[in-house]
């Protein structure tokens, strides 16, 4: 993928709606990020919704913060934190301004620039078939083949070096609904959304 038409981005607009009803949009949609020339493409396959004003388990529900300062922006932004000392994660902010919601980006499928995601992950071009399963099929391990660090904090998605294509429409039976993974409070929503039968969703 050499070059992509600044038309084909997603709208703003798309970003502007509750968690719970975005999330499962996002699943088929491409996650894009430009890496010097070339692009880094995947399909996303699995998301958590986080709705601040009435969810526990989100970064917003007890106020604003220095760290969360970008999940009360309005819809369209690109929220990146730090965990367990050592990964990052990635969100899509959502909603209107001063909600505090966005969307954890769980797992993609690798499309373009497999290559370079792996050098990303495991320093080196040539690895086991189970490391290559294993590319992107967690959260932490999707931010680190796509280059996604705490400088990507607040990027706006609908320009470079960041930003969603649509991709193909996953079907509401292709839909798989659960619990959110990981967390102790508000653990009974149903908020996290994947492909079913996606080789690369985290965990089934």
């Amino acid at each position: 993928m050499r070059s992509i038409s600044p038309i084909a981005i997603i709208p703003k607009e798309f970003y502007l709606q509750d968690p719970v009803k975005l999330a499962p949009k996002l699943l088929g949609k491409i996650f894009v990020r430009k890496f010097g020339e070339i692009f880094l493409t995947g399909k996303i396959v699995e998301v958590e919704a986080y709705r601040g004003e009435d969810d526990e388990a989100a970064h917003t529900y007890k106020g604003k913060t220095k760290r969360n300062e970008v999940m009360y922006r309005e819809g369209g932004f690109l929220y990146v934190y730090f965990t367990y000392g050592m990964h990052f994660c990635a969100n899509i902010v959502c909603g209107k301004e001063n909600e505090g919601s966005a969307i954890l980006i769980r797992a993609v499928e690798p499309i373009d620039g497999i290559d370079i995601m792996i050098m990303n992950r495991f320093g080196k071009t040539k690895v086991s078939s189970i490391q290559r399963k294993n590319l992107t099929n967690g959260p932490a391990k999707f931010c680190h083949a796509f280059a996604i660090e705490r400088k990507d904090n607040g990027l706006e998605l609908t320009k470079e070096p960041i930003f969603l294509l649509n991709g193909e429409k996953i079907l509401k039976k292709e839909i798989v609904t659960t619990t959110r993974i990981g967390i102790k409070k508000s653990a009974d929503l149903p908020w996290r959304f994947y492909i079913k039968d996606n080789s690369y969703v985290s965990k089934k």
